[in-house]
């Protein structure tokens, strides 16, 4: 079962995003080779193993505590253990934890092994009809509207398809905004996927947003998809000159002095903006826990 100095290795499992068919046997095999496995909740890989018959030691590492284990899981590997990391569903690393531990795996030497899995957002993309020869994944808009509006004009001039997540509770408000900025492309509203109420709904955003006004509040993990720019749209786009445009770091800077006075973790924000500046997670959350000792608000 377990391995041994010279076999210790990190396995980095897709699992289902809704149907426990897509399991892949290699996925499987990783698990019963761990000595142990970490996991953002352990009641859902319990679950899991449970499916596949198989009890192993779990370890929580959401997105609150990976960074601090990090280090000792990296050691075990290096000391010959094979340990493997799963998220509740999909790719770890891809709007989940885990991107904090590979990079610490990487860092280390300690081999790494991925195993590919089901990923919503390209689930998504093409169950939505929606062209995707070039496509951009931003995972979760910002909470608050404003923001949000201002994420999507900056994103307005991605030559491809949008890709968000949302939730049961927040897609109205995400729905109004893509409204607001883009009320001509078309959009795909996928939730359920893989599951037997699985559903996809197209149209305008403003469409959409009717549409969800009328159902009331919907169930299920949600992904968004919006349409590339059309003709008209990218002939009428005009991007800001370097002269005109904020410098990113100090538009960091800014976010996260917002986020920290609006009480959200340093884990959340570190990943959220992270993914936004394209800047690594470890980097992003370093920053945010030196403004936050400036500040008093540690």
């Amino acid at each position: 079962m377990g391995g041994t100095a010279a076999s210790g290795r990190l396995y980095i499992v897709g699992t289902p995003i809704g149907n426990l068919g897509d399991l892949s046997p290699r996925a499987a095999a990783a698990f019963r080779a761990a000595d142990a496995i970490c996991c953002e909740d352990t009641r859902v890989t319990a679950k899991l193993l449970a499916h596949l018959d198989l009890s192993r030691p779990l370890i929580r590492c959401d997105e609150n505590v990976i960074a601090q284990r990090a280090p000792e899981i990296v050691e075990r590997v290096l000391a010959g253990e094979t340990i493997a990391f799963a998220s509740d569903a999909g790719m770890p690393s891809v709007s989940d934890p885990g991107q904090v531990l590979v990079d610490a795996a990487r860092d280390a030497g300690a081999a790494v092994e991925v195993i590919p899995g089901p990923s919503a957002c390209v689930c998504a993309l093409v169950s939505s009809g929606i062209a995707c020869d070039h496509f951009f994944f931003e995972g979760f808009l910002p909470r608050k509207q404003g923001e949000r509006v201002r994420r999507l004009q900056e994103l307005a001039f991605v030559p491809g398809a949008l890709l968000f997540y949302e939730s049961p509770h927040r897609v109205l408000a995400s729905l109004e905004a893509i409204a607001a900025v883009f009320p001509n492309r078309a959009v795909a509203l996928c939730r359920e996927l893989t599951k037997l109420h699985e559903e996809v709904l197209r149209g305008s955003a403003p469409d959409l947003v009717e549409l969800v006004r009328e159902r009331g509040e919907l169930r299920g993990e949600m992904v968004l998809v919006v349409a590339p720019p059309g003709a008209d749209e990218r002939a009428g786009a005009c991007p800001q000159t370097a002269a005109g445009q904020e410098d990113p770091g100090e538009a960091l800077r800014r976010d996260i002095a917002c986020a920290l006075d609006d009480g959200e973790p340093a884990s959340a924000i570190a990943k959220r903006l992270s993914q936004r500046y394209s800047r690594r997670k470890r980097e992003v959350y370093e920053l945010v826990i030196s403004m936050q000792e400036d500040t008093g608000r540690a």
